[in-house]
């Protein structure tokens, strides 16, 4: 009976998240538009649900602390107590306290906490018409949330629609059958044309049981954007500035795995756009501007990938400010002359920070570098471009689907490596005379335009073997294109990516592996990652590998 408990309190943690989410929403919605009653129903009905789930359950604190709000709640719904700036702060650290409590009461640690405490009194005080004196402290500031790391991840738990599943056990069972068709075949010795279309068969409803397992991963970016309104009101508050979130493209589906890598890159980039980016309310109305700044989180899909831009509207980048502390870092020589993309480029460097004081925003150096990172290793990209006086918009390109991938497999000797398609542009042959020179390196005139190339046996520190004919793959990055020297081209194949093991998972250059067709082993590329370690640290004004 313990185990049928244990399931039934992570289905609570689960859905109390959820509730506290749509509460978090349904708040700040409210205190833009106070006289909506159906928001204030709505943020009623899920703390009365919250409340009652933890009772049935036994967690007596949760559901004492969550009555305390229910009844501030009905006092706004009687029209006893206003809407005001403070009490929908007052709520939305309520909602934090329960974040907090829910799951200690889970664990078994249901004691109510000091710093909790105040805020039931403050509940009550407001609740009572009394004056909340907290709120009224001029030395009070509200702190942008952090998120607990043992509350569940709602990207962990995925909702499938029953039919889809259905379909998915039908699947399974017809492969079941298809498989045990071709090996009665293959024992009995039977006609090979005939096993040869029994394995077809199978493979085709596998393909499709394939395709509905990945569709089932998939999950709409609107709960993982919705949370940012919250950060951005926090962070916009405790630093006197005033600031409101847009999204668009809500409904655009992504990988459940690459929606959960993605919350820390975003987090970055919208804290950075209200630290450097939205201008205090004063100078936004000197400068003809609406005081209340606009950050932007919009989504769209191109041609199998997910575009992921956001954008505000305050001062945009200060290229003379970046280029001088570029400058003071070394990154850059003095007489270095810096178009707009290397002046783009050089946020992203390790380190790199305009701030001249270290706050809870910025200052350390541990920012833009740490997300174009990451980023990365979701085999995506992220640009930046910039107007003085309009604003800054960050560019990020994923793929759908971690899972599997349309890669292009390449050979060096016994050792196979493989490209995203997306990367791919062309193939060439590599000339004869650079075959001969054997180098790690070298420039093709290709077209009459420049590319320069990268042998992957000289980088890898494969054995060397001078080969009478290589050839050349042509792919993308982020500064334009290059060319990887190879043995053998063997094409376009699917593959299964899987993680690297913990010793190989900072190899500059790989992204992951594949189990091919024949039981070895190949790497992924991370050709980004591999262009720039092959390029080395130059200061950004010199030409990288265009």
């Amino acid at each position: 009976m313990e185990f049928h408990r244990d399931a039934i309190v992570q289905m609570f943690l689960v859905e109390a998240e959820e509730h506290l989410s749509q509460m978090e929403e349904s708040l700040l919605a409210l205190e833009g538009h106070a006289d909506d009653a159906e928001l204030l129903n709505t943020i009623f009905r899920a703390i009365h649900t919250v409340k009652g789930n933890a009772s049935s359950l036994g967690f007596l604190d949760v559901a004492d602390f969550a009555h305390r709000v229910e009844d501030l709640l009905e006092g706004l719904r009687r029209g006893d107590i206003s809407i005001s700036a403070d009490l929908v702060t007052l709520l939305l650290e309520c909602i934090d306290a329960l974040r907090q409590r829910i799951p200690d009461a889970a664990l078994g640690a249901d004691a109510a906490r000091a710093r909790h405490q105040k805020l039931i009194e403050r509940l009550v005080a407001h609740s009572e018409g009394r004056p909340d004196t907290a709120a009224a402290n001029p030395e009070r500031r509200l702190r942008p949330r952090g998120r607990r790391e043992d509350m569940p991840d709602r990207v962990h738990s995925l909702r499938v629609d029953i039919e889809r599943l259905d379909r998915m056990l039908d699947l399974a069972g017809e492969i079941a059958i298809a498989r045990g068709r071709t090996v009665a075949m293959l024992a009995a010795g039977g006609n090979a044309h005939a096993a040869l279309d029994a394995h077809r068969e199978a493979d085709r409803l596998f393909l499709e049981l394939q395709q509905l397992i990945l569709t089932a991963r998939m999950v709409p970016l609107g709960p993982a954007f919705r949370p940012y309104a919250r950060t951005v009101r926090d962070v916009a508050v405790s630093h006197g500035k005033q600031a409101r979130l847009l999204t668009v493209g809500e409904d655009v589906e992504l990988d459940a795995t690459v929606v959960s890598h993605l919350r820390d890159p975003l987090t970055h980039m919208i804290r950075n756009a209200l630290d450097h980016g939205i201008e205090p309310p004063a100078v936004r109305r000197a400068c003809g501007k609406d005081p209340m700044g606009t950050i932007e989180l919009r989504a769209q899909r191109q041609a199998g990938h997910i575009v992921i831009e956001i954008s505000d509207d305050g001062a945009g980048l200060d290229r003379d400010r970046v280029a001088a502390r570029a400058r003071a870092q070394g990154l850059v020589t003095d007489d270095a002359r810096l178009s707009d993309a290397d002046v783009h480029r050089l946020v992203f460097e390790p380190g790199f920070s305009t701030a001249d004081e270290v706050s809870d925003l910025s200052g350390r150096g541990l920012g833009l570098d740490v997300v174009r990172r990451n980023i990365e290793a979701l085999r995506g990209s992220v640009l930046l471009s910039s107007r003085p006086g309009q604003g800054t918009t960050f560019t990020i390109r994923l793929p759908l689907s971690l899972a599997i991938i349309d890669g292009f497999a390449l050979r060096v000797d016994d050792a196979t490596f493989i490209v995203p398609m997306d990367a791919v542009v062309e193939c060439l042959e590599l000339p004869a005379e650079e075959c001969a020179g054997g180098g790690a390196s070298g420039v093709l005139n290709v077209r009459g335009t420049a590319l320069p190339y990268l042998s992957l046996r000289r980088h890898f520190g494969l054995p060397a073997v001078k080969r009478a004919r290589q050839n050349v793959l042509v792919v993308r990055h982020e500064h334009g294109q290059a060319g990887l020297a190879v043995d053998e081209l063997s094409g376009e194949q699917q593959t299964v990516v899987k993680p690297l093991g913990a010793l190989f998972r900072d190899v500059p250059g790989i992204a992951g592996s594949a189990v091919l067709g024949t039981g070895r082993v190949a790497l992924i590329l991370d050709v980004p990652a591999l262009i720039r370690n092959a390029a080395g640290p130059r200061p950004a004004s010199e030409e990288r590998m265009r």
